[in-house]
C-alpha cells in the first residue's frame, strides 16, 4: 500500500476514533449527576448546564470511559501515523473543531474528577478569610457555609497542596462565583480553557512553517481526546502551570549574532517559569530549561532567577511556612497503580529513590535525546527533566503529563510520542471516577483491579524501560538504523546549530 492510501487508512481511523472518543466524554459530562459525586446544584441562569439524571450508574460510566480512552489514544496513535505518511488535514479546520469541542465541555460541569470542587472549597476559604493550608474544607461543614455540601469527602480534612497563586485563582473564582459550587467551577474551567487554546494557538503560529509539524501539535494536543477529558472536561489546575511555562521557554529565542536573548525575553522568562511553578511546584522543573539555555551568560541566568523569584515568593511570603509544607507533603506518597508498589523499599526512603532515578534518566536523556527548534534552546532540556520525572516519579496522575505534551508538541516527531501517551492512557483508565473505592459492578471492579495492581504498573515500568532504551539506542524515528542527523529548523529565523 503506497503513502498516499495509507495516509487516508490512518486519517479516517483517526478521526472515526477521536470523533467517538469525543462524543462518549461530551454524553459523560452531560450526565455527570447520573454517576459521578459531589452532587451539583446548577444556578438559575448562565452555565454549566448538564441533562437531568438518568438511570446511569458508576460502573456504565466507567466502562464507557475506558472505550472512550481506548478509541481515543487509537485515534491519536492513527493520526500521528496518518501524517507520517504524508497526510496534512487544514490546521484551520482542526482548530475550528477543537474550540467547539472545547467551549461545549466548558459549560457542562466538571467530570471524571473531583479536583475542581476541591479548588472551589479552598477558595471559598480563602474568601472567607482564612488560610487554606491550614484550615481544611472541613471547617466549611463547621460552620454550614452553602458550599459545604459540594465537598468532595476523601479531601475534607486536607488542607491545599497547590501553590498560592493557584489559590489567588480560586479565590477569584469563588469570589466571582458567590456560593454556588456550580458557579465557582465554571469560572475555573473557563480559565482552564482558556490556558489550552493559548497552547494551542500558540502551536499553530511558531510552526506554521512546517505543516507536518503544525498538524501533529494539533494532534497531540488540541484534539486530543485523552488531554480534553483530563484538563477541559476535568478542570484540573495543571494546564494554567503548562500555559505559564511554556510561554516562559519559548520566548526565550536565541538573537542572531551573539545568540544571546535580549534582556527583556530573559525577565519575561524567569516572571512566566516562576508564576507556572508558583502554580504547580513540579513546574519549577522547566526552570531547568531556562538554565541550560543561558548557561554561556551567568548574568542573564542571574536575570532570569531574579525575575523567578519576583513571581514565585511573595505567594509563599503571604501564605507562610504552611503553603511550603503543604506542597512538599506528598514527597514519600506513591499513586495508585505506581511501579514503586512492586517495591520492596520502605516509604520512608522513596522520595531519595525516585530523586536518583529520576536525575539518572534526565541526565541520559539530556545527552541522548536529538536537537530540537534550534533557536527555542529551553525547550527541549526542559523536555528531558520533566520527561523523566513524569515517567519516574511516584506520585502522579494522568493530567500531570500536560507538562510534557506541551513541550513535545515543539519538539521533532520520535517513538517519544508513543511513549508518552502510554501512562496518560493508562492513568484515565486506572483513575477513580466516582467515591474512591466505590464499588463498580462484578465486571468493572474486576477490570478496575487488574488495571490498577497489574496492569498500570506494568506499563509504566515499561514506558520507563522504553525511554531508556530509546535513550541508549538513539533510534528515535522508527525506521533510524542508527543515531539520526539534528532536524530541520521549522520557525521562521532558526539557525542550523544545536539545540
Amino acid at each position: 500500500m503506497r503513502d498516499g492510501a495509507r495516509a487516508r487508512v490512518f486519517s479516517w481511523l483517526g478521526a472515526a476514533g477521536t470523533g467517538s472518543s469525543i462524543l462518549i466524554m461530551i454524553a459523560l459530562s452531560l450526565l455527570r449527576d447520573s454517576w459521578q459525586y459531589p452532587a451539583i446544584v446548577l444556578a438559575g441562569w448562565g452555565p454549566p448546564w448538564d441533562l437531568p439524571p438518568a438511570h446511569v450508574s458508576l460502573g456504565t460510566a466507567s466502562i464507557a470511559l475506558w472505550i472512550a480512552v481506548a478509541a481515543g489514544t487509537g485515534g491519536v496513535i492513527a493520526g500521528l501515523a496518518a501524517i507520517g505518511h504524508g497526510a496534512r488535514p487544514s490546521p484551520r479546520w482542526l482548530l475550528i473543531i477543537a474550540g467547539l469541542v472545547v467551549a461545549v465541555l466548558t459549560v457542562l460541569p466538571p467530570a471524571g474528577s473531583t479536583d475542581a470542587f476541591d479548588y472551589a472549597a479552598y477558595g471559598r476559604i480563602v474568601a472567607l478569610g482564612h488560610n487554606p493550608y491550614l484550615v481544611p474544607p472541613y471547617h466549611l461543614r463547621r460552620v454550614h457555609d452553602p458550599l459545604a455540601g459540594s465537598v468532595p469527602t476523601s479531601w475534607q480534612h486536607m488542607v491545599s497542596v497547590y501553590g498560592p497563586l493557584a489559590s489567588v485563582e480560586q479565590f477569584l473564582a469563588a469570589k466571582l462565583g458567590g456560593v454556588s459550587a456550580a458557579r465557582i467551577t465554571f469560572w475555573l474551567k473557563l480559565w482552564n480553557s482558556a490556558a489550552f487554546a493559548v497552547v494551542a494557538l500558540a502551536a499553530d503560529r511558531l510552526l506554521r512553517a512546517d505543516p507536518g509539524r503544525r498538524v501533529r501539535a494539533h494532534v497531540l494536543w488540541t484534539l486530543n481526546p485523552l488531554l480534553l477529558w483530563d484538563v477541559v472536561a476535568a478542570g484540573h489546575v495543571d494546564v494554567l502551570a503548562a500555559a505559564a511555562g511554556l510561554l516562559g521557554l519559548l520566548v526565550l529565542r536565541r538573537q542572531p549574532g551573539t545568540g544571546q536573548p535580549p534582556l527583556p525575553q530573559v525577565l519575561v522568562s524567569g516572571a512566566l517559569i516562576g508564576a507556572a511553578a508558583d502554580i504547580k511546584a513540579n513546574y519549577a522543573l522547566f526552570g531547568f530549561g531556562v538554565v541550560w539555555a543561558l548557561r554561556r551568560w551567568p548574568a542573564a541566568l542571574a536575570a532570569a532567577a531574579c525575575a523567578a523569584l519576583a513571581a514565585a515568593v511573595p505567594g509563599y511570603v503571604w501564605f507562610g511556612l504552611p503553603a511550603l509544607r503543604a506542597v512538599a507533603s506528598r514527597r514519600n506518597q506513591a499513586s495508585a497503580g505506581s511501579f514503586y508498589d512492586l517495591l520492596p523499599a520502605p516509604r520512608s526512603y522513596l522520595a531519595l529513590i525516585a530523586a536518583v532515578l529520576v536525575i539518572a534518566v534526565a541526565v541520559l536523556a539530556l545527552r541522548r535525546m536529538p536537537a530540537g527548534i534550534p533557536d527555542i534552546a529551553a525547550v527541549r532540556p526542559a523536555l528531558a527533566v520533566s520527561t523523566a520525572w513524569l515517567l519516574l516519579w511516584p506520585y502522579q496522575y494522568p493530567w500531570y503529563a500536560t507538562m510534557i505534551i506541551c513541550l513535545l508538541i515543539f519538539y521533532p516527531a520520535s517513538r517519544l510520542d508513543w511513549l508518552v501517551l502510554a501512562p496518560v492512557a493508562i492513568g484515565t483508565i486506572t483513575a477513580p471516577l466516582g467515591i474512591p473505592g466505590a464499588p463498580l459492578g462484578r465486571a468493572a471492579d474486576v477490570i478496575h483491579d487488574l488495571g490498577v495492581h497489574m496492569l498500570s504498573p506494568l506499563v509504566l515500568l515499561g514506558v520507563s524501560a522504553g525511554l531508556v532504551a530509546l535513550c541508549l539506542s538513539r533510534r528515535w524515528q522508527p525506521r533510524e538504523t542508527g543515531p539520526g542527523p539534528n532536524p530541520r529548523p521549522t520557525c521562521p529565523g532558526s539557525r542550523r546549530t544545536a539545540a
